[in-house]
C-alpha cells in the first residue's frame, strides 16, 4: 500500500511495483488508507508524512495500535531527512524511513527486508 496526498509519488511507486509484480494499493490520506486496509491487508505500507486530516505519523501509530495489523511493516516516506523526523517515525512504530524523492532501489529494498517472499503485495 502506497499512501501520498502527492498523485506524482503514488504513481511512480505504483508503476515502479507493478513492474516487478507487487499488487499496489494506493490511498490519498491517512482516513482513505485505513478504510481500505482491512479489505486488501497490505504486506507492506509506505507512508508520507506530511498529509492533510492524519499525518504520517498519526496514520502509523493506529496501524500499529491495532493488533491485526501490528506487525504490517511500515515504511514512512518524507521529503525531509532529518533526525527528529525519523526518530519520531521509530516511535510510532515505523520499520523504516525513506527520503523522497525515492529510487527503484530503495522501494524494492525495503520491500525485501520487511516482507516475506510468500507475500509481496503492497
Amino acid at each position: 500500500m502506497v499512501i501520498d496526498d502527492s498523485k506524482t509519488i503514488r504513481r511512480t511507486a505504483e508503476t515502479l511495483l507493478k513492474k516487478e509484480g507487487c499488487d499496489v494499493v494506493t490511498a490519498t490520506d491517512g482516513f482513505e488508507a485505513l478504510s481500505k486496509i482491512t479489505d486488501h491487508q497490505p504486506s507492506i505500507i509506505f507512508v508520507d508524512i506530511m498529509m492533510p486530516r492524519l499525518d504520517g505519523y498519526q496514520t502509523c501509530a493506529l496501524i500499529k495500535n491495532n493488533r491485526v495489523f501490528r506487525t504490517t511493516p511500515v515504511v514512512m516516506l518524507s521529503s525531509k531527512d532529518g533526525l527528529f523526523d525519523k526518530a519520531r517515525g521509530r516511535i510510532v512504530g515505523s520499520e523504516q524511513y525513506l527520503t523522497k524523492p525515492f529510487t527503484r532501489d530503495e522501494l524494492l529494498g525495503a520491500i525485501r527486508r520487511h516482507v516475506d517472499d510468500s507475500e509481496r503485495s503492497t
